[in-house]
């Protein structure tokens, strides 16, 4: 029952957005009764909180796969894409505008913290110089967002400026802002990572 909630809350969202999303609505979708809903989920936040954790749980098993199978960084880029491509709203659910009122649990930032541990992995691989950059000296001091991954601060700059440039094409792809422009968005990302700096 919890797996077909998830399900038409997956699909409210794909027609209407996540702040739209309504237990009670669900309910009646399923022929029951609110309060009945309430035995698998206690509230909204709770079914939120579960598909955030599904969405992320999905990214990382996709991102830890691709390495797996031998993907360089380049290649992890574009398991990102083709993932968020199979499902925008979900991709949306965790990169996109952040659902009011609403705070991840830490169980849930856990596995975020797998992806970025991948991207980090990445980029230590291309073993970088010591830090020597304003930002490197600043990103020493705060590795919260890496998950007290061991990576030096030249790798978290690197591993961070991957994300930034690919989430910032991908979401004004997903988004529709390169409609009639006729280029690749995808050539584009590529072009973004193949000028980040090796050092």
């Amino acid at each position: 029952m919890r797996a077909e909630v998830k399900q038409r809350a997956w699909e409210q969202i794909a027609t209407a957005g996540v702040s739209a999303l309504s237990l009670n609505a669900i309910a009646k979708q399923l022929g029951m009764s609110g309060p009945a809903l309430y035995r698998y989920f206690a509230n909204r936040d709770e079914l939120i909180a579960a598909l955030i954790r599904d969405a992320y749980r999905s990214l990382a098993d996709t991102v830890k796969a691709a390495r797996d199978a031998g993907a360089d960084v380049a290649g992890l880029a574009r398991a990102i894409r083709d993932w968020a491509h199979a499902d925008p709203q979900r991709y949306f659910l965790i990169y996109g505008t952040p659902v009011p009122g609403y705070r991840a649990p830490d169980d849930t930032t856990a596995i975020s913290f797998e992806v970025m541990s991948v991207l980090l992995d990445a980029f230590a691989a291309r073993s970088p110089e010591p830090a020597s950059r304003p930002f490197e000296a600043h990103l020493s001091g705060h590795r919260a967002w890496a998950g007290e991954h061991p990576a030096p601060p030249a790798v978290l700059r690197r591993a961070l400026t991957f994300w930034t440039r690919l989430h910032g094409v991908l979401s004004l792809e997903l988004a529709g802002h390169f409609a009639g422009m006729e280029f690749d968005p995808g050539l584009l990302i590529a072009d973004e990572l193949a000028a980040l700096p090796e050092r």
